[in-house]
């Protein structure tokens, strides 16, 4: 199948080309879509790429381990599951699959509100916007989702209307590198995918508990690229979920996935 090759396009190599944009501030809009940095709830969306996205996505909450959170993803019922991937006139579509990383962020949130409600949450390469969505359901006073991708941006604000809530603020800026935010929890999944990528956030994060106190909370199946890097050292595992039988297909056989506690000693920032 095509889609198949897209998997492991992701995998492996144009994951390549999404960790540059992070790391050079430049996640340029795709053709067709108003160049803006911000939304909130009653922005207007394209009517042109709303209707493709609706048309060329399916609406699903089976295979995951978030029953509750309704999304629209890429499935084999859909047509580029099947057609070649430069087809697709946006950019890469991370946001239409639900890594396991989020997944397993979205779970423990929903399992233990305790974790967000009434505290600030950010969202960082919120993708599909299912752990923010999380948040929101369990309680928490205020969230933001960012994602260098304007199509997710949209995505997310469709994904909101499935899951009968207002559309969360969301932010299309790279923000790694930025002044650290005064945000209660931030939440990332699946990001250590490249190695300079994962330097910046390590270095962002550990800013972020050194000055306001933050918690970070992230969520990985255990990749190579997360397990080798020297963050590993600074993680405290909070709990394993297995995979549902549909997502380790989707993920080449991974199995199962972790949400770590980010805890750096204060001797690293020296």
């Amino acid at each position: 199948m095509a889609f198949r090759g897209w998997k492991w396009l992701f995998l492996v190599g144009r994951q390549n080309t999404f960790a540059k944009a992070w790391r050079s501030r430049r996640g340029g809009p795709p053709l067709r879509w108003k160049r803006c940095c911000h939304w909130s709830a009653g922005k207007s969306l394209d009517p042109e790429v709303k209707a493709f996205l609706e048309e060329n996505t399916e609406v699903t909450s089976s295979g995951h381990l978030t029953p509750e959170i309704r999304l629209r993803l890429l499935t084999p019922r859909c047509r580029f599951w099947r057609e070649k991937p430069d087809l697709w006139p946006y950019g890469d579509p991370f946001w239409a699959i639900y890594w396991p990383g989020g997944q397993a962020l979205s779970r423990y949130i929903l399992d233990n509100p305790r974790i967000v409600k009434g505290r600030s949450v950010l969202d960082l390469g919120s993708g599909c916007g299912a752990t923010a969505i999380a948040a929101v359901m369990s309680g928490a006073s205020q969230v933001l989702a960012n994602d260098i991708d304007p199509i997710a941006g949209m995505a997310m604000i469709l994904n909101c209307e499935l899951n009968h809530m207002n559309p969360f603020p969301i932010t299309i800026k790279n923000i790694i590198n930025s002044e650290a935010g005064n945000w209660d929890l931030i939440v990332l999944g699946d990001m250590f995918y490249d190695e300079q990528l994962a330097d910046s956030l390590h270095h962002w994060l550990r800013k972020c508990i050194r000055i306001q106190q933050t918690e970070v909370l992230i969520g990985d199946p255990g990749r190579h690229q997360f397990l080798s890097h020297s963050i590993r050292s600074q993680l405290h595992k909070v709990i394993e979920y297995s995979l549902p039988e549909y997502t380790r297909q989707e993920n080449n056989g991974l199995t199962s996935s972790i949400v770590w506690s980010y805890q750096p000693s204060n001797s690293l920032e020296n």
